[in-house]
């Protein structure tokens, strides 16, 4: 199955601007972890949020080019493949204007039963809403 990718604009604003006068890295991941989380949102229904909730196991984030006070960025994102409670996301940040990729990210998910914080399996309700 192929994955769908969802996609987000945002404006850089100046709170993410660093001494070197561009994105922080730790802003990156923050939108990394952003996207995701408007993904399951849009994806998702009440019932399904209210049941499971995800943690993150690992990311690995690569930085391509600096993004600067006011570019216009596209994220996408898209879930590569799950396995049992785990799924691999991958993030793609991108300049709008000059459509270089800024930064890349790969990160791996672990779904949890919200009541209890136990991992559950992914089901295919679940997986069918992402392929």
């Amino acid at each position: 199955m192929k994955p769908e990718v969802f996609e987000a604009q945002i404006t850089v604003k100046p709170s993410a601007i660093d001494d070197m006068n561009h994105v922080n890295n730790v802003v990156y991941l923050q939108w990394v972890q952003d996207i995701a989380k408007q993904h399951w949102e849009y994806k998702t229904d009440l019932e399904i949020r209210n049941k499971y909730v995800w943690v993150v196991l690992n990311h690995y984030l690569e930085y391509h080019h600096p993004a600067f006070e006011s570019d216009n960025i596209t994220l996408k994102t898209w879930i590569d493949h799950h396995s049992g409670a785990k799924s691999e996301r991958h993030t793609k940040i991108i300049n709008t204007t000059t459509q270089k990729v800024l930064a890349s990210a790969k990160t791996t998910w672990c779904l949890l039963t919200k009541e209890t914080l136990r991992p559950a399996r992914i089901t295919t309700e679940i997986s069918n809403l992402f392929f």
